[in-house]
């Protein structure tokens, strides 16, 4: 876990902080970041650019020259683009450069951006950060003291009018939330400026979910493709493998031997019974 110590606001230091793994420790990916701000700056982008072909530009339809005998090119109208003032051949035209990315991706992006942050030293935890009124002049004095730099990304957990009203006057500030933090403005910057708050609320929101969940699953043995299969077609097996299952009470079919008994048995009752009619009349 990569471990940061606390600044106060008056530059002094504080206590150390662990923070996650799956934030603020992850392996740097340079493929999925460069993918990430490319998509970022080109969905920036509105897309209204626009030029005249030859068909929409505003000019003579006459002939330049005749067809023959000036022994220079046959030209037919002014509009073409190899003319001055005439119309563009592939010029750009109105349209959307917005690209897609998955929201897993776009997760793993931001977070190996902050750890890219942490891993280079510039990652700053700030214990609060409270002004009474708006004061460019002591917020710069507040960063240059804490977070020396070219430039600083200032994020915090909610709102705070006070702040961001002293940072708008800073060229090289921008105070954002972590619901308005992006790659573009993490990588950016050189430091990165966060409240203790402010990087709790970011695990809590971009880690992965059910972090002690997935541990104690990962430390479960998982069941042999086999067992599941054998399982999905005979049902799950018995608690004791070594014990033999009882067979279910069926009632056994008579045998041939008893059988024959009952039959002359009751051969014999109804022998009986005619005979004692027969008596009797």
């Amino acid at each position: 876990m990569p471990e940061v110590a606390v600044r106060l606001i008056d530059g002094g230091a504080g206590q150390t902080v662990a923070l996650r793994d799956d934030v603020f420790g992850r392996p740097p990916r340079a493929a999925l970041l460069h993918q990430a701000v490319v998509r970022q700056l080109a969905n920036a982008r509105q897309g209204t650019h626009d030029t005249k072909t030859r068909g929409e530009v505003a000019r003579t339809t006459k002939k330049v020259w005749r067809q023959k005998g000036t022994g220079r090119a046959r030209q037919g109208s002014r509009k073409g683009p190899h003319w001055t003032g005439g119309g563009v051949a592939f010029g750009p035209h109105p349209r959307s450069h917005r690209q897609d990315m998955p929201k897993k991706m776009r997760r793993a992006a931001l977070c190996a951006a902050l750890s890219s942050k942490a891993a280079a030293g510039q990652l700053v935890l700030l214990e609060e950060l409270t002004m009474e009124a708006p004061s460019t002049k002591t917020l710069a004095r507040t960063l240059a003291t804490v977070a020396p730099g070219r430039s600083a990304l200032l994020v915090l957990e909610t709102p705070n009018r006070v702040v961001q009203l002293s940072a708008r006057n800073l060229p090289y500030v921008t105070a954002l939330t972590i619901d308005n933090i992006n790659i573009y403005d993490v990588l950016r910057h050189e430091q990165l400026v966060l409240t203790t708050a402010a990087a709790r609320a970011i695990e809590q929101r971009y880690g992965r979910a059910g972090g002690e969940e997935q541990a104690s699953a990962a430390q479960t043995p998982a069941a042999a493709p086999d067992q599941v299969r054998a399982e999905a077609i005979t049902g799950p097996a018995a608690e004791e493998p070594g014990a033999a299952s009882e067979p279910p009470d069926v009632p056994s079919a008579p045998s041939a031997e008893m059988s024959t008994a009952d039959a002359a048995a009751d051969a014999a009752g109804r022998a009986e019974v005619s005979t004692t009619g027969a008596e009797e009349e």
